[in-house]
């Protein structure tokens, strides 16, 4: 065994694997249909597999799926899923549902599974770990799985940490991303925009500027050193003082603007910040244009 797999069963503690090893949560005897013994992978009708009410897993990559249901019509099913027992011949899943749903899709009646006894919160601790570890979930759904691990099974980030051989600082990366506003989550769950991207996003105090930087990357197609840029510059003090100095300009001052670009016909702006500091800015195109001005202007002063 390598040193990283021995890290990474250390790491689960008491979660997936002190579970399954627990002659609490084995069939230590004949199961109550009175077929199958403990340790034994027992070959179930799809039928009599209720689906798991604990699935954290949302969406499921159609052509994926299709590529499994090939494979198993072909090959079998090579991993047994993962039951518990919930009465005479009934059972519920607790991991496998891609397994599962493919058996069904190649047309399979029955599917090799393993047995377990597990309560409630084991069960969900079980199908919530095994996705995390052993499933390709986007981003938004491992956080979905660690925030409920924590308010279901009333774990702390430290005890987290321990149960699925995650540094704490990468749960809470993840725990993050669902303090994103709506629009910026959907967009992280279907792949426009990557885990970098969010994790630059969310750096940005109000939801309006996270969504104004969401829609420049999606529109710009920007990268995540590209966004981490232009959110560094914002965060910079000049930056901060422009936006605190930017002010709308009053409507009188609005209405003598539109009208000083009637009297001069060029377009007229007006710039002012909070203390009454600005300028008045004239367009022209060419010197011909900028002479006009000034003959006007010098006409009015006569």
């Amino acid at each position: 065994m390598t040193t990283n797999s021995k890290q990474k069963k250390r790491g689960l503690g008491r979660g997936l694997e002190a579970i399954l090893q627990s002659p609490d949560t084995d069939i230590t005897s004949a199961d109550i249909s009175g077929n199958y013994v403990a340790g034994a992978i027992a070959e179930l009708e799809i039928s009599k597999i209720e689906a798991n009410p604990f699935q954290p897993r949302a969406d499921f990559d159609d052509m994926a799926m299709r590529e499994l249901a090939a494979s198993i019509k072909t090959q079998g099913v090579i991993q047994p899923v993962t039951v518990r027992k919930m009465g005479f011949d009934q059972y519920q899943l607790i991991s496998g549902e891609r397994r599962l749903r493919a058996s069904v899709m190649a047309g399979l009646t029955t599917i090799p599974a393993f047995i377990r006894v597990a309560n409630d919160e084991q069960m969900l601790e079980m199908a919530l770990i095994e996705n995390i570890h052993r499933e390709n979930l986007n981003a938004i759904e491992i956080a979905i799985s660690y925030q409920r691990l924590m308010d279901e099974c009333a774990l702390t980030q430290e005890q987290l940490s321990e149960q699925v051989g995650k540094n704490r600082t990468t749960i809470a990366n993840y725990l993050r991303l669902l303090k994103l506003p709506p629009e910026v989550q959907i967009a992280l769950r279907d792949g426009h925009i990557t885990m970098g991207h969010a994790r630059a996003i969310i750096s940005l105090e109000k939801d309006e500027q996270q969504l104004v930087m969401l829609q420049k990357i999606i529109e710009g197609e920007l990268n995540v050193r590209q966004v981490e840029a232009l959110v560094r510059r914002y965060h910079s003090p000049e930056t901060k003082e422009k936006s605190a100095d930017k002010q709308v300009v009053p409507e009188k001052y609005r209405l003598a603007g539109e009208h000083i670009s009637g009297f001069l016909k060029t377009k007229v702006e007006i710039k002012r910040n909070s203390k009454g500091k600005g300028a008045l800015v004239l367009s022209f195109a060419n010197d011909q244009e900028l002479e006009r001005l000034i003959s006007l202007i010098g006409q009015n002063r006569s």
